[in-house]
């Protein structure tokens, strides 16, 4: 797989009926090895190891429902009250990072109404802290550690 701007971590590959998995941590499970889950895998080690993330507030594809429809939000961030606090978006290496990415994200937290929203392609990653009063998201320089959300 690509080489992505993520350090790298000791990913637990295998092949299953002739499709190649990886082990997602916070799942306990084997999934498809895309390349999006590429970048999910290494984001989500990075978050946990070099961010101090706790694995116990992290999940992966989580359902909402949007204007009647199913989505899956890649990864959320709870606080310890179990109320939603980050979404974090992926996309494959090579897809760009567009304002339709950010308008995607936008979408979901109009459900779960975090304070941060991350999106990441593995190669660029943007983090925005939520500006209710003045209905915009300001754009950080860095991934906030998680003692400092």
């Amino acid at each position: 797989m690509l080489l992505l701007n993520l350090p790298a971590f000791d990913a637990k590959i295998a092949t299953r009926g002739g499709k190649s998995v990886i082990f997602d941590v916070i799942r306990r499970q084997y999934v498809a090895l895309t390349p999006e889950e590429w970048v999910r895998q290494h984001f989500v080690h990075f978050l946990m190891k070099y961010k101090n993330y706790p694995s116990a507030l992290l999940a992966n594809e989580v359902q909402i429902i949007l204007n009647g429809t199913k989505k899956r939000c890649d990864t959320v961030l709870y606080r310890r009250d179990l109320t939603a606090r980050m979404i974090i978006e992926y996309k494959a290496p090579d897809i760009s990072i567009t304002q339709a990415v950010f308008d995607q994200i936008t979408r979901y937290n109009m459900v779960l109404k975090v304070d941060y929203l991350i999106v990441s392609n593995g190669l660029q990653h943007y983090c925005c802290k939520m500006d209710y009063t003045d209905n915009k998201y300001i754009f950080l320089p860095d991934i906030p550690d998680y003692l400092s959300l």
